[in-house]
Formats: structure tokens, C-alpha cells, sequence
């Protein structure tokens, strides 16, 4: 059996793949049927001897053939056997072996050919392939002061035409129909991003909402984010809960600018200081609403700040994997708690009817333990 033989098993084949799918575009994808990968595993070919053998014995006949009717005498042999996964993506081997008189193949080649010619080729198939060979060579040789000996030249235009980089009068309507198809999927995706964040708004709005109607309810003052006081949440806009500015905490004004974002803070009436801190996370890094409770715990240490994540449910894991982060575990850095959505917003009304302080919040948020306690 000569080079290919008895030990064709794949591997063999590896090195010559990887020279044909680094060439050039046109040849990506060529090594998927001769790969074994679990999801692309061919049973025909990995999994019977003898169609190993039929192959490699294929390979072989095919170097050794100096004319085109021996390399289409064997593509017929190997197409009767129907080895599934042995279509015409053996053709980009047979090209490299025969670059004259084999023409590669791929899906944008065979839709480039189709367009061209006003055929209805179908890929995966042998005698298509066949037929669309004679075409192109026929092709080649009448264009042949414009075009190269080598097929390659004629199948990259096929591939230029397939893929609508090249617009000729034959494909301009498939280009149309293609840019049409492309622009609508835009929109498609654009308009779901816009109805996701405007849904995200409303969330987070929301729970501003309620968390400002439950501080006031527990008697705190309260104070929500400066660029956000505009909000409306219903019938409510969320100054109608706040009081119009933070009292004077003794900082520096980078540190009061930054504390004057974090969505929702509950004020102690009588001390003015912050009893509670809220960051209410959506598609925001969470990690940066951690940063800003823990700025506002070391600047004002006198103040016994509880710092609490507000988060959708379905970023719980995220909450936990950043709250778990060694950094936020030790003793020494503030200690977080989470709230999730889903919880503040069902138990709101009985917080607001039954607490009496912060202190009610124990029922339903959630803790990751400092290392040592």
C-alpha cells in the first residue's frame, strides 16, 4: 500500500491538512471530515478498516495519477463506496496533489458557481462536483490569458462571487438579498439590546424605588445617587423620597462625589450618619459597585455602614464569585451583604409595615463570611 497503506489512521493526514487549511480562506473548513473530534467524529472512517484502507488507497492512486481521467476514475470508485464524510471535501487534497486539474471546493465556491453558471449544484455531492469541474476547466481554459493554469485562480473568483465580495450582474440580486438579510439581523439585534436595557432601567429604577420607600418607612433619611433622583418609578419620582442634599461628612470632594453616586444611602436622623448603603447592580460590573461601598466604609469607619449589593437573580453567582475574591474575605475589609431582586420586591410591603429598623434586612439578604470569623 505503499505511503498511505495499512497505517493510514488519521494522523498521517494531519500535517498535509494543516498545510492545505493554512494556504488561503477559501480552504477553511477542509479538514473537518478527516478530523477526529467528538462532535465531528465519522464512524465510516474511524470506525471501519476497511474504508481506512479504501481511503488511503485512494490517496495513493491519486498521487500517482498523471491524467485526469485517472483522478476521475478514482473519485467514481470512492464515490460507490459512499463513505459517509468522503465527499467532496477530499477535492482540496486532490488539489494540492493535482493543482491543474482539481479544483477546490467549499459551500462559497459551489454558491459562487451556481450564481455564476445558473446551476443548481448541490454540495456533498461527488457527481456535482464532477460536473462543475468540467465546467470550470472548460472555463479556465477559454479565459485562460486572464486567468491561471493553476484552478486555484478560477475557484477564489468562484469563492469572490459566492461570498458577495465581488458583485457581478449574475449575483447582484443574491448581494441585495444578503445585505437585506444582514441589515435586518442588525436591527434584530439592536432592537433587543434597546428593550433589554430599557427593561434593565425599569429594574433598577425599581428597586431604587423601593428601597427609598422602605428607608423612609423605617424613619431614615434618604438619599439616592444625584444623577439619578430624576427617576420615576410609576407615579413617584424618587426626590420625592430624598432629602435634597448629603449632610456635611468631612471629606474631601473627590471622596463626596464618588459616595453621591451610590444608588441609595438610609441616613440615621438624629447622628445624619449612614446607617445603610446600597449598590443596585444590572449589566454594571459589579466589581465596581463593591469598590464604591468599600471606598464609602474606609472614609467614614465611625459610621458602622452596612454595604449591600442589590442584584437580579440571575447574577447571584457573579455576586458571590466577586464577594468570595480573597481581597473582600479577610477580617480587615468591610463586610458585604447581598439582596436579590426577586426577594426585595416581594417582601417590600411587609419590611415597610413590620420593621422597625435596618436591622429587619437580617431576614433576607445574604452573607459570604470573612476568613477568620
Amino acid at each position: 500500500m505503499g505511503k498511505f497503506g495499512n497505517d493510514f489512521k488519521g494522523s498521517s493526514l494531519e500535517f498535509v491538512m494543516n498545510c492545505i487549511t493554512e494556504q488561503k480562506q477559501v480552504f477553511e473548513g477542509a479538514a473537518h471530515a478527516f478530523y477526529w473530534k467528538p462532535k465531528l467524529r465519522i464512524p465510516d472512517i474511524y470506525e471501519n478498516g476497511t474504508n481506512q484502507r479504501a481511503f488511503g488507497q485512494f490517496l495513493e492512486n491519486c498521487l500517482a495519477a498523471s491524467r485526469d481521467d485517472q483522478l476521475v476514475r478514482e473519485i467514481v470508485r470512492l464515490a460507490d463506496l459512499d463513505i459517509k464524510g468522503l465527499g467532496p471535501a477530499a477535492a482540496n487534497i486532490l488539489y494540492f496533489l493535482h493543482p491543474t486539474l482539481i479544483p477546490p471546493s467549499n459551500t462559497a465556491m459551489l454558491n459562487g458557481f451556481n450564481l455564476l453558471f445558473g446551476t443548481r449544484n448541490k454540495l456533498g455531492s461527488w457527481s456535482s462536483y464532477l460536473d462543475m469541474r468540467e465546467a470550470v476547466i472548460s472555463t479556465n481554459e477559454q479565459f485562460r490569458s486572464v486567468l491561471s493554469k493553476d484552478l486555484g485562480a478560477i475557484s477564489g473568483l468562484l469563492f469572490e462571487i459566492g461570498t458577495g465580495k465581488l458583485v457581478l450582474e449574475e449575483n447582484a440580486e443574491f448581494v441585495l438579498e444578503r445585505s437585506r438579510a444582514k441589515l435586518e439581523g442588525l436591527w434584530r439585534r439592536r432592537h433587543l439590546q434597546v428593550e433589554e436595557d430599557r427593561a434593565q432601567d425599569h429594574a433598577h429604577t425599581q428597586m431604587q424605588y423601593l428601597l427609598c420607600k422602605i428607608g423612609r418607612a423605617l424613619g431614615y433619611d434618604v438619599f439616592a445617587a444625584v444623577n439619578d433622583r430624576g427617576r420615576r418609578f410609576g407615579d413617584n419620582q424618587l426626590s420625592e423620597f430624598c432629602i435634597p442634599c448629603l449632610p456635611q461628612l468631612g471629606l474631601g470632594d473627590d471622596t463626596a462625589a464618588t459616595i453621591q453616586l451610590i444608588d441609595v444611602l438610609w441616613l440615621d436622623k438624629t447622628t445624619q450618619k449612614i446607617v445603610c448603603a446600597f449598590e443596585v447592580e444590572k449589566s454594571t460590573s459589579i466589581y465596581s459597585g463593591i469598590l464604591r461601598l468599600s471606598d464609602l466604609s474606609f472614609s467614614l469607619p465611625d459610621h458602622q455602614t452596612r454595604l449591600c449589593l442589590v442584584a437580579p437573580n440571575g447574577r447571584e453567582r457573579e455576586v458571590l464569585a466577586q464577594l468570595k475574591r480573597p481581597s473582600f474575605l479577610t477580617s480587615n475589609r468591610p463586610h458585604l451583604c447581598y439582596l436579590l431582586f426577586s426577594d426585595l420586591a416581594e417582601h417590600c410591603d411587609a419590611i415597610c409595615r413590620f420593621g422597625a429598623d435596618h436591622r429587619v434586612l437580617d431576614k433576607i439578604v445574604k452573607t459570604v463570611a470573612p476568613v477568620g470569623d
